[in-house]
This record gives C-alpha cells, structure tokens and sequence, in this order.
C-alpha cells in the first residue's frame, strides 16, 4: 500500500514539473535550457575582471520599458530561471530557482550552497532575501501589478519576452545589466566557436544522420520542436538532420516540447534519439512497450538516455554546451 502511493506521489509530482517546465520553456523560447568552457566540458568560465572601468551606478531601460537604476555592484542578486546566464558569468545569486520536487541540478557544481526560492517568487519570500537587485524573464512574471511589488522591495529589471526567448540576446542583456559586457561576449564567442567545431565532427563522424530528442514523463513521450529548446542546439547549433516526423509535428506545435503519440513514434525516421528519461522512478513503463521497442533506432541500440534533472530541459550558455558535450561523446564518439 504504501509503495503505490509513494509511486502516486512520484507521478503526481512529475506532471507539476510538466506542466512547469512547458510553460515556463514556451515563454522562454530559446532554448533553448541550456556550458562553454570553465574546461571543454564544464560549465563555462568568464575572465575574472572587465577590461573597462569600476563599475558605477546606472539607469537602464528593461524589457517592459521602465527605467532602472541599478546598483554599481549588487551583491544579493534574485535572477529566477536566469541562474544559467549568472553561472555563464561568474556570479552567485543569493537565492536560485525551485520547484516542489527539485532544482536546476545541471548548474548545482557552481550553486550547491545557495538557498531556494520558489518558482512563483513569492513577495514574503524574496523580501526575507533583501536582494538588491531583481532580474525577471517574460513579462507574464510581473502581471496583475507585480512589477510595483517587487520593485519596493529592489530594482526590478524584467527582460521582456523578446530577450527571453533567445539566450544568447538574454546573456548579453545580463550582461549590461551587471556590467560584464566582456565577459557576456567572451562566453558568446566561446560557444559559438564550440559548436562550430562540433558541427564539423559530427558531420565527420555520422554524415546526413538524423537525431531526435524526446521526453518521457507521466508515462507520456514528448518531441521537442525543430527550432526551440534544445532542438536549437541539435538542428540550428550543429547542423545535424532533423526527422520528418519533428518537422511535422514542430509545425502543430506551440511549445518547445510537444506530445507525441506512441503510433506516431513508431513512424520516427531518427537515426539517432536522446531519451530523457522523468518517469525512471516509477519503472519506465512505456519503454516497455512493443510499439517503442519497434522504433529503428531503439532496435539499433541508439538511443542514449539521460535523467530528467540534466539540462536537456533547459536552455542558456551552460546548458547548451553541456548538450553538445553529450552528443559528441554518445553519438560523435568523441
């Protein structure tokens, strides 16, 4: 009895993040999240100084067009679902984004010792931080009157969702925010640059190749979208072919990840699949299944399986480098 209800419990818990997590990615269209370079595959590192001038107070106008005054070196820095960029940067907040049931794991190397903060930012609890500065995604954090909320409490600066739907615009506008313009587009051009070269190995090592990403949870498969997510990092980032069965399903869609059928899945034509697996704690059952055991690729032994805790769910600098390092090492070989 009390193992099907701790099993309830699980799944229950695996739809919030769901229903979480695809929200929170179709507002932050990028991903597209989601590691350029602390070591090739590590997350990555920014030179310690700017080269410019100490910084100094300034006003900047936010993505919903208020003027901010931000600090000249804010130490207690709130910035939820934005933890990947200060991570790219160098910089510690003084509370990271949670959930219920967990946290971003794939950035904790750099953030194991910093306390969590609810999702939905409650105003009780980002006050009890006293940061002094906010930095906001999309625009629907601030709804209902927010915005004045938390900017009584510290300088509010919100991204909008033009900025928050591209993590490489998100990164450099962090980045004139906490005055690292430098360093901002040293972990651009160093990423970029890493995914240039493993675009090449990969065209060496599995020519005109398909793969796919798809996302087991509550014993429902998810595709994600040719262009969002990591779909980005997988078709645009580093070229590889993207499935008719993605390209059709990308076109219905409106998320980043989208349900995809078990009938439908028996027609995916990858090559290759990424599995990430969120139901491993209730037993995987739909892995048992004849129609998944048919899918070519699963039948070739190509498919390479991750936890629904790494950053194939998210999407920024740090994630993004830390999905090429898995495609090169599972299906480059290298």
């Amino acid at each position: 009895m009390f193992g099907k209800s701790k099993k309830l419990i699980v799944v229950l818990i695996s739809v919030m993040v769901l229903s979480l997590v695809l929200a929170a990615c179709g507002g932050n269209k990028e991903n597209n999240a989601n590691n350029t370079n602390k070591t090739e595959s590590a997350s990555p590192s920014a030179d310690a100084t700017e080269t410019a001038a100490a910084p100094t107070e300034q006003k900047l106008t936010d993505g919903l067009g208020n003027e901010v005054t931000i600090p000249a070196n804010p130490q207690k820095i709130i910035a939820s679902y934005l933890e990947d960029y200060l991570v790219a940067l160098g910089v510690k907040p003084v509370a990271q984004w949670s959930v219920p049931n967990g946290i971003q794991d794939y950035l904790q190397t750099d953030l194991k010792d910093i306390p969590t903060i609810s999702y939905d930012l409650p105003f009780e609890a980002v006050t009890s931080f006293a940061p002094d500065l906010l930095i906001l995604g999309s625009s629907s954090t601030v709804d209902g009157g927010k915005y004045d909320q938390y900017n009584k409490i510290a300088p509010t600066f919100v991204l909008g969702d033009e900025v928050n739907s591209d993590w490489r615009k998100a990164l450099l506008k962090i980045g004139e925010v906490l005055q690292k313009k430098d360093q901002a587009q040293k972990v651009l051009d160093d990423y970029e640059a890493k995914a240039a070269d493993a675009k090449t190995k990969l065209q060496a090592a599995i020519p005109d190749q398909s793969v796919a990403a798809i996302w087991l949870v509550a014993n429902k498969f998810y595709v994600v979208s040719d262009k969002l997510s990591s779909g980005a990092v997988l078709y645009n980032d580093l070229g590889l072919k993207v499935p008719a069965v993605v390209k059709e399903i990308s076109a219905s869609g409106a998320g980043s990840w989208n349900e995809i059928s078990l009938e439908k899945l028996a027609d995916l034509d990858a090559d290759h699949l990424i599995l990430i697996n969120s139901d491993k704690a209730t037993g995987s059952e739909a892995l048992k299944d004849p129609i998944w055991q048919s899918i070519p690729a699963v039948k070739n032994g190509h498919v390479y399986e991750y936890e629904g805790t790494s950053s194939w769910l998210y999407y920024g600098p740090v994630a993004s480098s830390q999905m090429i390092d898995n495609v090169l090492k599972d299906i480059a070989k290298q």
